[in-house]
């Protein structure tokens, strides 16, 4: 029990306070929920493979965090089956929600190359396959085939699907096993639905391969950040 002098609480250090992480703490929850907390905000995606201790702290308190990205206006998605749990802006008709999340659109290479990516995907696993990988040169001879049969700076094109395939390993699409060899992960699929890989296709069909002008954009992929 904390002790009184002179009329006065004396104060405890934050040291001494099992409840209180920093000075001013006015939190509930332990450091562990709240450092899961923050990265799902921070992440595009947490991943069990990855971060088998946040997983499990995410699974045990699974109520509490989703009730706290409530108050923000955000959805919490746990999928068990891929291991991985994401966020999504709420949006609704009746209520003027404030936005937290932004929508960041991939560009066309971007867009190209996850086609490719999940169409790769789709077909290797259907065939049994538990992992399916990838050369950047497969990825960059497919994706260059869409581009406008005019354009004639190769060395272009070529940056902006390297930069592309560095973006998706960036967020985690895309893991890096060795030098131009990667393996296509899970969340291709949370980023790219099947009825959305649909209808880019039937698009890029519509527009013939190698003769899509660059006036002509394929529909915008946009993910929350």
């Amino acid at each position: 029990m904390t002790e009184q002098s002179d009329g006065f609480i004396t104060p405890v250090s934050m040291e001494e306070d099992p409840d209180e992480l920093f000075a001013g703490d006015s939190g509930t929850l332990d450091a562990d929920v709240r450092t899961v907390l923050v990265r799902l905000l921070q992440r595009r995606v947490l991943v069990a493979d990855k971060s088998p201790a946040q997983w499990r702290t995410l699974l045990a308190t699974q109520q509490v965090i989703e009730s706290r990205l409530h108050d923000l206006f955000v959805h919490l998605v746990v999928d068990h089956e891929r291991g991985i749990a994401y966020k999504r802006q709420v949006r609704s008709a009746e209520l003027d929600v404030p936005v937290l999340l932004r929508d960041d659109a991939y560009s066309r290479a971007e867009t190209l190359v996850l086609v490719h990516l999940r169409t790769v995907f789709q077909r290797e696993r259907g065939a049994g396959e538990a992992s399916v990988r990838i050369d950047v040169e497969e990825i960059e001879q497919t994706a260059l085939t869409y581009f406008d049969a005019d354009e004639t700076n190769i060395a272009t094109q070529q940056r902006e699907i390297r930069g592309a395939v560095a973006r998706l390993a960036k967020e985690g699409i895309l893991e890096e096993e060795s030098e131009g060899r990667f393996r296509v992960t899970s969340l291709v699929e949370v980023v790219l639905s099947n009825e959305r890989l649909g209808e880019l296709r039937t698009w890029l069909t519509s527009q013939g391969q190698a003769e899509t002008s660059q006036d002509a954009e394929p529909e915008a992929v946009e993910v929350n950040r």
